[in-house]
């Protein structure tokens, strides 16, 4: 398959084939052992320097100032840049120079991997470098960066922003602004600390299916696939609640997983297909005593992230310290909306939802009218971390019957900053009543509601058997880390979000410019120029095209015929 490569792709791509006329080998595969990094030089040096007489960094080149015999170059590695200074005569000692006037200078570029070795000095201008004694290439690159460029007071011109392309390709957005990289530090802290909660308190931390046969644990529309050998379809997991819970029954106290859900929805500003959850189950505890640990849990995360249990979202600061604001569900309604749904029926509710502006259908039943309007009126006012409580029976299957209030559940969602991030009950236990309220799902499920609960005949025989009180909290991780880290997007607090089918540029053949009259041998040159379609081409002025060509023979000083400027009009009819 021919692929149409830019100008800067095609130099680059003989460079690459130079190096190996050179005997370099442009991607070896020997360890390179690196003994010290950018961020811990720039901060140690000035009280250390005895300890940097001899240092060994590796990383990439990002922006080079080259001076006849010597030159300086940044070089980014994982912590971050510092400069370099070459010298012609200190890493070439003898009388060939090439590793200086051919590679470093005219074969390599910015984006390729190098090792060096040598010691640090400060500049004249005070500024921390390391003075190069070894250089070593350790990956050619083939594909130019984006040129964001700098200023010394921190402001950046041409920045690499484009949503589109910073989710799509973030292995060169977190290359050209490393200091996203916080953000993915940030998330990798929040999980390691919230497991190291969860380990002080002695609960064990377990994996379960992510391919299901039935899926439960959640309303929501699964992904489904299916398993040839079995000859029988199978689920990505909408949740892990089910299985959690099966080792309750088999005798643990606590259990606990961090994993990947799988949703076939809408995909917006805090939902991705796939995202990450952590769910927990603890066993003879109960939904009140959930509400002191999440608390307590949150709260120290927020400390091991931050230092202290304030973060700053958006314009509003955010507090993790408990105790947190409790509203009812049926409270919350009235307090925003002053429509008290307690004690109505669907016919009601849909007539409520008609006079608030609410659209609904004929497939949701009551629980999902009543979430609705909560959805719409109710939680982008939930700012400071505050438990909704005590959902109606309809809205919650998996919940355990309030102890004093008829036709609610025991049941809290955790709201921050207007979103939901965890979501906890009193775990129904009775299998007689989980029975029932599953056959009510598939009711709903033959009303068209595609995210209604499916009956899972092996779960409600584990409770048979018998399962204790337990609780059980569900968190989602990355709406949690947007707190964490003031992002307003799911996107930005993923590696690699899902996204549309990128948009493939038209591949070329040098077919396509010989059928407009362009002579075989001159493709190429075309293709130097930058013309790599033939729209690109006819887009172009003619006349320029045409004293380019000549000073592209002259330049590459081609063995081949001119074509004369009528055949080269020609082209652009």
């Amino acid at each position: 398959m021919s692929i149409a490569l830019s100008e800067q792709e095609i130099l680059r791509r003989e460079s690459l084939q130079q190096l190996r006329a050179l005997g370099i080998n442009p991607y070896p595969p020997e360890e390179y052992k690196v003994t010290a990094f950018a961020q811990e030089i720039t901060d140690n040096f000035g009280k250390f320097p005895e300890t940097y007489k001899s240092v060994t960094i590796a990383g990439r080149i990002m922006s080079r100032n080259i001076m006849g015999s010597a030159s300086f170059a940044k070089l980014q590695d994982s912590t971050g840049r510092i400069q370099i200074y070459l010298k012609r005569d200190d890493i070439c000692p003898g009388d060939d120079k090439t590793l200086y006037n051919t590679v470093f200078k005219k074969l390599l570029d910015i984006g390729d991997y190098i090792g060096i070795k040598g010691y640090v000095f400060l500049t004249q201008t005070g500024e921390i470098s390391v003075h190069v004694q070894e250089m070593t290439l350790l990956s050619k690159s083939l594909k130019p960066l984006p040129v964001v460029k700098r200023e010394e007071d921190g402001t950046i011109h041409d920045a690499f922003t484009d949503p589109e392309q910073r989710y799509r390709q973030r292995y060169v957005d977190l290359t050209v602004n490393p200091d996203f990289k916080q953000i993915f530090i940030k998330r990798s802290k929040v999980i390691s600390s919230m497991r190291d909660y969860f380990n002080k308190q002695g609960w064990l931390e377990v994996e379960t299916p992510i391919l299901q046969p039935v899926h439960g644990g959640a309303a929501a529309r699964p992904f489904v696939t299916h398993h040839n050998t079995l000859d029988m379809p199978l689920f990505l997991r909408i949740a892990n609640e089910l299985y959690l819970k099966r080792l309750i029954v088999a005798g643990f106290d606590g259990v606990y997983e961090f994993g990947k859900m799988f949703r076939n929805e809408g995909m917006d500003r805090t939902h991705n297909p796939e995202f990450t959850s952590m769910e927990i189950y603890v066993a003879y505890k109960d939904y009140n005593w959930m509400m002191a640990m999440v608390e307590e849990c949150l709260e120290t995360v927020t400390r091991a992230v931050h230092g202290i249990p304030v973060v700053q979202v958006g314009g509003n600061e955010i507090n993790f310290a408990g105790p947190y604001e409790k509203l009812s569900m049926y409270n919350s309604i009235l307090k925003y909306t002053g429509i008290d749904v307690s004690a109505m029926d669907e016919a009601a509710l849909r007539s409520t939802c008609a006079e608030l502006g609410i659209e609904v259908n004929d497939t949701m039943g009551k629980g999902k009218l009543i979430d609705e309007i909560f959805g719409a009126k109710v939680e982008a006012n939930l700012i400071q971390p505050t438990y909704i409580t005590d959902y109606p029976i309809e809205m919650t299957p998996l919940a355990k019957k309030h102890r004093t209030t008829d036709g609610l559940v025991e049941r809290f969602e955790l709201f921050v900053n207007g979103k939901e991030i965890a979501n906890a009950y009193s775990e129904l236990n009775d299998p007689i009543d989980q029975r029932e309220r599953l056959e009510e799902q598939l009711i709903l499920a033959g009303r068209g509601d595609d995210e209604a609960m499916a009956m899972d005949d092996d779960f409600l025989r584990a409770l048979e058997y018998g399962m204790p009180p337990t609780s059980g909290l569900g968190i989602g991780i990355d709406r949690f880390v947007m707190l964490m880290t003031n992002q307003s997007t799911i996107q930005e607090v993923l590696f690699f979000p899902q996204m549309r089918p990128e948009k493939k540029a038209k591949v070329v053949t040098a077919d396509d410019f010989i059928n407009i009259g362009v002579p075989a041998e001159w493709v190429p040159v075309l293709n130097k120029m930058g013309f790599n379609t033939v729209e690109e081409l006819k887009a172009a002025n003619p006349n320029k095209v045409f004293n380019d060509l000549g000073g592209m023979r002259k330049k590459l000083k081609l063995d081949i015929t001119m074509p004369v400027k009528e055949v080269v009009m020609a082209w652009f009819v």
